[in-house]
């Protein structure tokens, strides 16, 4: 009987207990740091735990716009699709803190602000998952461009994750996955879905496999998974043959009158960049500072590429210092400090498409064709070695300049007929 009395007095007891913990104030608020700005101008996010008067702070590896950031909602008010990830990831930790505090509650355990705190952080140091890590690299990418990466690459990034977790959804049932459960089933089907859902090229498909793969190869680095999946995959990049323009047409361009001014202005940047092999961004930023002059006199470009941050050397030859003469005056260069008002690359293809309907040339233009026309047929057609095109294009080495530089008819004529030469004087 006394036994009996014990036990319903040891239950009435914790049923207390467990009635005043449940009475503590527990409280969540997500807030972010308006004067710890990072590099790319967002505001860090922390999650402040309250608990019986006492609170603990952590950040979340997550920032915000500061303007997109509503405190009241404490979350994004944005409608793009970073946005709306980032306030479901908000809304996923408010669950799992949630979750730590009631199950703390219902065992009974010594809670505090700092304890659930460690529970929180020891959850996501061991459960990394998939999602969490792809997105976590993106996320620092997109600090670094400008300086690291290029905004290009991190969208690749951003639509491979996209792609990744769609793949999980359909092949999986889930909407994540722990790093460990990546194996070369889900990287097949992955393979799969880009080639049937996206119809995705080879090469397109190659490029997100690679970006996949730097994930993987970055969890191998810091210990997060033991067996790489990638180690059976095979890549394999089909040649493209890529569209340039004949020096025929590249004149048909260049001597044509338009009458629309934005159809002169394309055509002027695109016959710029045919004799100059600058790409879309780099004729973009191309400023003053960019145009040297040697000690003969001659003007060179010098202006090391956004992409992969080589020098490029261009001597300026007699075309594009006419055009860059043309435009030396324009408001919008002198407002902006750059030589040419060019558009968004966008625009830019879609006139260019206008352009060639105009001149009658049938081959898809755009503005990447300029740089293959420039070292297939105003160098390497007229003689120019494929170590100074290299040099002339800011590429490492020739291996590169090799996918731009196409052989043409008249090159192989023209070294033959040095060949017949050579044989007739025998």
């Amino acid at each position: 009987m006394d036994n009996l009395m014990k036990q319903k007095n040891a239950s009435s007891e914790r049923s207390i207990s467990t009635m005043s913990t449940q009475r503590v104030n527990f409280k969540l608020l997500f807030f972010i740091k308006k004067t710890r700005l990072l590099r790319n101008g967002e505001a860090p996010i922390r999650i402040r735990i309250t608990y019986g008067g006492q609170y603990a702070e952590t950040q979340i590896k997550r920032s915000v716009p500061v303007k997109l950031w509503s405190q009241p909602k404490e979350r994004s008010t944005g409608k793009d699709r970073l946005s709306t990830e980032l306030n479901i990831y908000l809304e996923s930790i408010r669950v799992k803190l949630h979750r730590i505090h009631q199950d703390m509650s219902l065992n009974d355990e010594l809670i505090s602000a700092k304890v659930i705190q460690s529970r929180f952080l020891g959850a996501e140091e061991f459960k990394r998952t998939l999602y969490n890590v792809f997105s976590e690299h993106n996320i620092r990418c997109r600090q670094l461009i400008g300086t690291d990466f290029c905004d290009i690459t991190v969208r690749r990034y951003d639509n491979c994750l996209k792609y990744i977790m769609e793949t999980v959804k359909t092949y999986k049932k889930r909407d994540d996955i722990l790093l460990r459960e990546v194996d070369a089933e889900l990287i097949r089907n992955f393979e799969f879905y880009l080639k049937t859902d996206r119809e995705c090229a080879q090469n397109t498909v190659i490029r997100y496999m690679k970006s996949f793969k730097k994930i993987i190869n970055l969890a191998l680095a810091n210990g997060w998974i033991n067996k790489d999946p990638f180690v059976s995959i095979k890549f394999k990049a089909v040649e493209v043959n890529k569209e340039f323009l004949m020096q025929e047409e590249i004149d048909k361009i260049y001597n044509k009158s338009f009458d629309i001014p934005r159809l002169d202005l394309v055509r002027d940047i695109f016959i710029l960049c045919c004799y100059t092999g600058l790409a879309f961004i780099d004729v973009q930023q191309l400023n003053k500072d960019h145009i040297i002059a040697d000690g003969n006199g001659h003007l060179w470009i010098r202006k090391s590429r956004q992409k992969t941050k080589n020098m490029c050397n261009i001597p300026l030859l007699k075309i594009p210092l006419q055009i860059l003469e043309k435009y030396k005056d324009n408001p919008t260069c002198e407002k902006k400090n750059v030589l040419l008002p060019v558009m968004c690359n966008q625009k830019m293809n879609s006139y260019l498409k206008e352009i060639a309907d105009f001149c009658g040339i049938k081959k898809k233009i755009t503005m990447h064709t300029a740089r293959y026309s420039y070292a297939s047929v105003v160098c390497l057609a007229n003689g120019v070695s494929m170590e100074n095109v290299a040099k002339m294009l800011g590429h490492a080495n020739t291996r590169m300049t090799q996918h731009y530089a196409k052989v043409l008819d008249n090159s192989i004529l023209r070294d033959m007929m040095n060949v017949e030469q050579q044989l007739t004087q025998r």
